[in-house]
């Protein structure tokens, strides 16, 4: 029996991983694990726990704001009462017009006489 060896060249035969600084998956069991949910609020950074609170406190204003609480939405909706209000009138005032322009139309129609000549039935021209 021979066994041939492969003539390694150069550090090659003394490195037994191509990657050293690779880290092997280490599997664990259910049983190892344990979830400490104590330490998992203080374990946020800073900027994590300020994006949180950002973020929070924009959902409140948000909120407040749909309620009617803050002086921004209470200055929207004093605006909006004024806008629809104003809007009422104009829709008053149009439909006053318009009574008006039919008023005149029909007065209009009954005061002008026809310009078509009354024919008796069957003697007008074909």
């Amino acid at each position: 029996m021979f066994v041939f060896f492969q003539k390694t060249k150069g550090v090659s035969a003394l490195i037994e991983i191509e990657n050293p600084n690779r880290v092997a998956v280490k599997n664990k069991k259910i049983s190892e694990l344990t979830i400490d949910t104590s330490t998992a609020g203080t374990q946020l950074s800073r900027r994590e726990r300020e994006e949180i609170e950002k973020e929070s406190a924009k959902k409140l204003h948000e909120q407040l704001r749909a309620e009617g609480k803050t002086e921004q939405a209470r200055a929207d909706l004093a605006r909006l009462a004024i806008i629809r209000e104003e809007r009422e009138q104009a829709a008053k005032k149009r439909a006053a017009e318009q009574t008006v322009k039919d008023a005149a139309r029909a007065s209009k129609a009954e005061a002008t006489p026809s310009l078509k000549k009354d024919t008796p039935a069957g003697s007008g021209k074909k």
